[in-house]
């Protein structure tokens, strides 16, 4: 009779790789690299083989026929590829798809001046460039949809909060101009991101490089890289393009959060301020009445996986050693996708959202006559053109707000005769009714405010026409980048008919 190690070793097998092994590692690292990497590993195959053409380290004919068996494989379903266990992964299965086109020998070429080591690292940087630019692109989108809405909306008087109560007035395009800024920060670090992870670490073969007399910038050049990672063991070692490829989108996510969090609250039906259109709420299987908001929600919950994505590839990198390690690879990678994909998802949904949403705007401009929001405007009044102290006038306001709390009333219901009672019983000063008016109008208190940055209509208008360059700058940077992609992927096919037609 077996003992219980004798039959687990015999369902497990012998050899590498063990059946657990198989079942909760190998296949599940192969369907990432399938879903995630294949046409990456093709497109580094064609600018090795090219490169190596080209030194003279393979013959044309020999280049020619294993471009042909390159073109050959990528034309295979690749869905429909699973794993096979006389093949430890993506990468040798297709080594294995040449050999079946083109004979083991010159399949085996492919791999001269190289490793997996620098070709995973390639590749992992080449599909994340890739998830980078397009969240730039989006991103831009999104902040073009915020700069016309605060556009529309530089007028639209409302209450802005500090510490979740009402604190002064504002406009809703003062504050749009404020999300407009902190996306384009955001998209700033997006592209410092994308800088560092565009480096190619071709060439660095195991870690020391090669023998082979090997053209790292033609690699470099043939496959959209920006430059080289000059020093080859920093190449496969260094793992810093993870983590801040990481922050970017966790930083985009995280402030994207807040302000859509904000957006919720706005559009309870207490608030009231925003109404989002049909096509982005949902109706209650039995409330009739309900209209939730559930393409801010899910954008809300989206980010916060996103976020948790990120976070888990920093955390993965967090006391690794220096060197080429599985922590930073196959396992780590789709953590990165996964983020950068649902980040997407949440700037498309939100793009959606304030491209077509409402928003009450008598509703915004009563409440912001609400709650003693102007009384800073009594203060500066009394300080700026009464030549009272500020702390003074500072304190002659807040008990001014505070007798509005004892009488139940707003502050524009106070008659200016009632404030200069209570002022003249501390100072010896008084209001004109029309002084009085300007203090309580939230339109006046806005106006005023026409020091840089401030939210005065004019003020906001000058921003905004500012902005407009800057998203046309950013608009124009994602272009120049998807130029250059493309005048890359054009002279690999250049290249590749060079040889095909020598």
């Amino acid at each position: 009779m077996m003992s219980s190690k004798e039959e687990f070793i015999q369902r497990e097998g012998m050899v590498f790789p063990g059946k657990t092994y198989v079942e909760h590692l190998l296949k599940h690292v192969f369907n990432d690299q399938r879903d995630y990497l294949f046409h990456e590993m093709l497109e580094i195959h064609k600018a090795h083989i090219v490169m190596l053409a080209e030194q003279n380290i393979l013959q044309r004919k020999e280049a020619k026929v294993m471009l042909q068996g390159v073109e050959q494989v990528s034309h295979i379903d690749y869905k429909n590829l699973n794993y096979d266990p006389r093949f430890e992964d993506l990468f040798f299965l297709v080594e294995h798809r040449m050999g079946e086109e083109i004979g083991k020998e010159l399949a085996g070429k492919m791999h001269i001046a190289r490793s997996r080591n620098d070709m995973g690292v390639a590749m992992y940087r080449m599909v994340l460039r890739r998830h980078i630019l397009e969240t730039i692109t989006n991103t831009v989108m999104l902040s073009d949809a915020i700069l016309e809405k605060a556009e529309e909306h530089k007028e639209t008087i409302m209450t802005a909060y500090t510490h979740t109560q009402p604190a002064q007035p504002t406009t809703f395009g003062h504050y749009l101009v404020a999300v407009f800024d902190l996306l384009n920060r955001d998209i700033d670090r997006l592209w410092a991101a994308y800088r560092r992870v565009n480096v190619s670490p071709l060439g660095s073969a195991a870690l020391t490089t090669t023998g082979f007399p090997i053209s790292r910038q033609r690699v470099c050049e043939l496959l959209g890289f920006g430059g080289i990672i000059e020093n080859s063991y920093d190449a496969v070692a260094g793992g810093d393009y993870l983590i801040e490829a990481a922050s970017a989108v966790l930083s985009l996510m995280t402030n994207m959060g807040r302000w859509i969090q904000d957006f919720l609250l706005q559009v309870t039906k207490e608030f009231g301020a925003i109404q989002v259109a049909d096509p982005y709420v949902q109706i209650s299987s039995i409330m009739p009445q309900k209209r939730n908001p559930v393409s801010i929600e899910h954008s809300r919950a989206l980010a916060s996986s996103s976020s948790g994505e990120a976070l888990a590839a920093v955390q993965m990198i967090h006391n690794t050693p220096f060197s080429d390690i599985v922590d930073t690879e196959d396992d780590l990678q789709p953590h990165l996708y996964r983020s950068y994909e649902k980040a997407n998802r949440v700037i498309h949904l939100m793009n959606a959202v304030i491209k077509t949403m409402t928003v009450n705007k008598a509703l915004l401009r009563k409440r912001a006559k609400t709650s003693c929001i102007t009384i800073t405007e009594l203060a500066d009044v009394l300080a700026r053109d009464k030549d009272v102290p500020f702390r003074a006038a500072h304190k002659m306001a807040g008990l001014i707000a505070k007798q509005c709390v004892n009488l139940q009333k707003e502050l524009y219901e106070l008659k200016v005769n009632e404030v200069n009672s209570l002022l003249s019983s501390v100072l010896p000063v008084s209001l004109t009714a029309k002084e009085w008016e300007g203090v309580v109008c939230p339109e006046t208190f806005v106006q005023r405010r026409r020091i840089q940055g401030g939210p005065s209509y004019q003020e906001v208008q000058r921003m905004i026409s500012l902005r407009k360059q800057t998203r046309e700058q950013q608009a124009s940077l994602v272009q120049r980048e998807m130029d250059f992609q493309s005048d890359s992927k054009e002279k690999l096919r250049k290249a590749m008919e060079a040889i095909f037609t020598a």
